[in-house]
């Protein structure tokens, strides 16, 4: 029998954060694209010479919430993923004295915050 070894779980947690950071990063990115159609409806307004501008405010806006659900979706996806892979380690390989549930909470609701953060954009815009 080999020696209890959590360096298994500790590097399957690093790879659950990357993807945390990579999601949060591809929301933040959306959010500013979709954003970025508000700001382009404003100048239409404000500017009778400013024509398909419009259609653009529109694919902002669209490719915005596109980027905030994939984001939301990856980090979801990753955490289903990490629990997959953490319920196949044996006792022995996990850490006693450390909050294994942390991340999966952390993530979860970061992945659902996402979600929700997508549908209000999608309602916003409409």
């Amino acid at each position: 029998m080999s020696e209890p070894d959590p360096r298994l779980f500790f590097a399957a947690e690093r790879t659950l954060l990357a993807w945390l950071r990579t999601g949060l990063t591809v929301i933040g990115l959306g959010f500013v694209v979709a954003r970025f159609g508000l700001f382009l409806r404003l100048i239409t307004l404000q500017s009778p010479v400013a024509q398909g501008t419009r259609e653009h405010a529109a694919a902002s806006a669209v490719l915005g919430v596109l980027f905030v659900a994939s984001g939301a979706i990856a980090i979801l996806v990753a955490t289903i993923q990490h629990r997959r892979f953490v319920l196949t380690l044996p006792q022995s390989d996990l850490p006693r004295s450390y909050n294994r549930a942390f991340a999966i909470v952390l993530s979860t609701g970061v992945g659902v915050l996402g979600v929700l953060l997508a549908a209000y954009l999608l309602v916003s815009e409409g």
